[in-house]
């Protein structure tokens, strides 16, 4: 295994010189902009990327961030409702958006021949949307189905909703990034309005171009139409830190579910916030011990060995912003039950913190978790989300490549020390769906 992991770094390394060529710059009016050249074929991919998200929303006004992502689509001072998409699509490109807890983001797949246009529209709508009371109500209702349709009629999504709700009390992460229901039902265009003008200025965004382009000409496009805008007087959000957990919480939710679901998570840091860096790849590695793929932990002995689930996995993020969470989450088998299912996560876990994992295991997550990585960067768009999602998180967009090295120094008796100090019951908040006839 270990030649296996020698050639999976050889590509990686080998892949990071052919996406090396990152140039960037820093406008007077705080605008990042960062530019991939990959000249495989004549189109490029451009993303804005705001420092905003749910995680600096408050109570009341949940969802705003997601709302204003809907409004930027309604027209600005040049543009109708809805006609910066028209144009787009009439020179034969792709754009969208989406909102995280930590940013908002705006991108268009384009001939790279049309990415002039891309960052004239773009800067257009930095500073000078227009809210029409009518176009915001209307955009509130489609939230609100949004909402309605993926969390309100899915068992699964309401679970986590509740249980980041339940697994925080003061940090932000608790909000969901589509927003309350009470809170959308609130919501006003004023509340809307003093959010973008707040957020959306170019000291608090970052440009990210990738595709068959020249770096000195994309910077000239940037300062042509990004230069003129003025910055905003950007305040960080004060500290929302959590509150130290003293037991384990939990919770029963009951839904219209075939199915019983269990969803168990520890609270843990993330490498922004991190005492010693080198836990968060540590544990970024016990995730793939544990899950992934088929050969991993979970596949083997709960789901075709034991039996005892018939999906079940694992997610943690070292690169959030602020705080992390370590989740397990699994469907128990009809033979089974989320009973069993949680008492044999306590066994992987156990087994971690007893027993050194062998060289064999760990040079195989290590290829794997390297392989994903790397795979990743073939898409223009995902090297772009990887660098945009960095460098909005706090992180400096060097550390894509110091990932692979930093993965490839993880030892066995790392990963059994932060299984003994970071899985504990202290920081454990545990969540089960059941079927609604159960609650009898």
């Amino acid at each position: 295994m270990k030649i296996v992991l020698n050639i999976i770094v050889l590509f990686a390394l080998g892949l990071n010189q052919a996406v090396a060529n990152i140039s960037e710059q820093q406008l007077e009016n705080g605008l990042k902009v960062i530019v991939i050249e990959d000249h495989r074929a004549p189109v490029v991919v451009s993303q804005v990327w705001y420092n905003i998200g749910s995680s600096y929303e408050h109570d009341g006004i949940s969802g705003v961030s997601h709302v204003l992502e809907h409004m930027m689509f309604k027209g600005t001072k040049d543009l109708k409702p809805g006609e910066f998409s028209k144009i787009i699509a009439r020179n034969g490109g792709r754009e969208n958006a989406f909102t995280s807890k930590d940013y908002t983001a705006y991108f268009q797949r384009i001939s790279n021949d049309r990415l002039e246009l891309c960052l004239k529209l773009e800067a257009d709508r930095m500073r000078n949307v227009v809210f029409l009371q009518h176009e915001f109500d209307k955009e509130v209702e489609v939230v609100k189905e949004e909402r309605r349709l993926r969390v309100e009629n899915r068992p699964k999504s309401k679970l986590y909703e509740q249980f980041y709700a339940t697994a925080f009390l003061t940090n932000p992460i608790r909000i969901p990034v589509i927003g309350w229901m009470e809170d959308l039902d609130s919501l006003k265009m004023e509340d809307a309005a003093e959010w973008y003008k707040k957020w959306y200025a170019p000291n608090n965004a970052t440009l990210v171009v990738v595709g068959d382009v020249k770096p000195d000409e994309v910077f000239k496009l940037a300062e042509q139409y990004f230069g003129p805008l003025k910055p905003s007087d950007i305040t960080a959000p004060k500290p929302r830190k959590e509150i130290k957990q003293t037991g384990l919480k939990r919770f029963t939710m009951y839904g219209q579910t075939a199915s019983p679901y269990l969803m168990m998570g520890y609270k843990m840091p993330v490498l922004n916030t991190i005492e010693d860096e080198k836990e968060a790849f540590a544990l970024d590695v016990l995730g793939g011990i544990l899950d992934g793929g088929n050969s991993a932990r979970i596949s083997k002995n709960l789901i075709r060995g034991k039996e005892l689930a018939v999906s079940a996995g694992i997610g943690y993020d070292l690169y959030d912003r602020e705080q992390g969470i370590f989740i397990l989450v699994g469907t128990p088998s009809k033979q089974s039950s989320v009973e069993k299912l949680e008492q044999a996560f306590y066994q992987e876990l156990d087994e971690l913190k007893t027993n050194l994992v062998s060289e064999q295991e760990l040079a195989r997550v290590k290829a794997q978790t390297v392989a994903q990585k790397v795979y990743d960067r073939d898409s223009m768009f995902n090297m772009g989300m990887q660098v945009g999602m960095l460098v909005t998180t706090g992180y400096d967009r060097q550390e894509i490549d110091r990932y692979v090295e930093q993965i490839k120094l993880v030892t066995a008796e790392q990963i059994r020390q932060v299984a003994k100090k970071y899985f504990n019951s202290e920081t454990l908040t545990i969540a089960t769906l059941l079927p609604e006839k159960s609650a009898e």
